[in-house]
């Protein structure tokens, strides 16, 4: 592989999109805020960067995927910053959930720089990411995203073109505003069935076998009957997601009662101290307003 990549952020997704790129043979450059994750992926033959800008110094393809706005701004525009050491013809790929208006400033500011820009979050979580199975939807440039895809490819298995640059961001605010509130339905499903009697494994086989059979189901239905709260996408992610999704509905002039209802509901998990356990964990506020564990046997 003739590609250098530069990669920055390894939390619960980016450490394993990193390895990715690594085990199929790119030649990649990490930087971590923790250098102990970064040190894990030398192991595996990743060089490590002491800043975002020797991260992105003489890559081609340099990828983000950080936490929120404020620390892409300070991944991008710091002292040592990508935008301080960014090279004419670079292709810039940043994968967090950002707000549209960032990731279209972004790319204006690539653009000066001659560099391109691309907002391409992804859909999936730990294990998707794990699995090298990532959804890539993708705001700017086309034809670069295609140029690009063999990178993208070796961690995911799907890359949609969206629009211009901000596409990206705004599809993946509008997909995670479903994925939110159709977790919060299936808790909220299975905390009146718990509380009328019903055995979770039962719910659970009627909820996979009907009209309300999902994703989230699939994922999280397993779990929450075992109690495992672990992180595949953090509670207080999908709370900063639907506030950004919030704030654009706002501006784009949508009405959204079921959006506004279960950032509430996360906003109360968080509160209580669940913002660090999968975003599954807004279950526990519902066994705390019935009084009894979901998915507990009847006695």
């Amino acid at each position: 592989m003739t590609t250098s990549i530069g990669f920055i952020g390894l939390g619960t997704m980016g450490y394993a999109m990193a390895a990715n790129l690594l085990n199929k043979g790119f030649d990649v450059t990490v930087y971590n805020r923790t250098a102990a994750k970064a040190e894990q992926l030398r192991e595996l033959g990743a060089a490590v960067a002491a800043s975002p800008a020797d991260a992105a110094r003489g890559r081609s393809v340099v990828i983000t995927m950080v936490s929120n706005d404020d620390s892409i701004r300070d991944v991008y525009d710091g002292e040592q910053g990508i935008f301080s050491a960014v090279s004419e013809g670079t292709v810039i790929v940043d994968s967090s959930t950002i707000s549209p208006d960032l990731a279209r400033r972004l790319a204006v500011d690539a653009t000066s720089r001659g560099a391109i820009f691309l907002d391409a979050p992804v859909t999936g979580s730990k294990p998707a990411a794990e699995a090298g199975m990532l959804v890539f939807m993708v705001g700017g440039s086309a034809e670069t995203a295609l140029a690009i895809e063999p990178v993208l490819l070796a961690m995911g298995r799907k890359v949609i073109p969206m629009g211009p640059s901000g596409s990206g961001a705004v599809a993946k605010l509008a997909h995670n505003t479903v994925v939110g509130i159709n977790t919060a339905a299936l808790m909220e499903g299975f905390a009146i069935a718990a509380k009328g009697g019903i055995e979770g494994s039962s719910f659970l086989e009627l909820i996979q076998s009907g009209g309300a059979a999902s994703r989230a189901a699939e994922l999280k239905g397993g779990k929450l009957l075992e109690q495992d709260y672990s992180v595949q996408f953090a509670l207080e992610l999908m709370l900063k997601d639907l506030r950004l999704s919030s704030v654009l509905s706002d501006k784009l002039g949508v009405p959204t009662p079921l959006l506004e209802a279960s950032k509430s509901l996360y906003q109360v998990g968080d509160a209580a101290g669940y913002g660090q356990l999968d975003l599954s964990a807004v279950a526990k506020v519902y066994e705390q307003w019935i009084g009894r564990a979901i998915g507990e046997k009847k006695q």
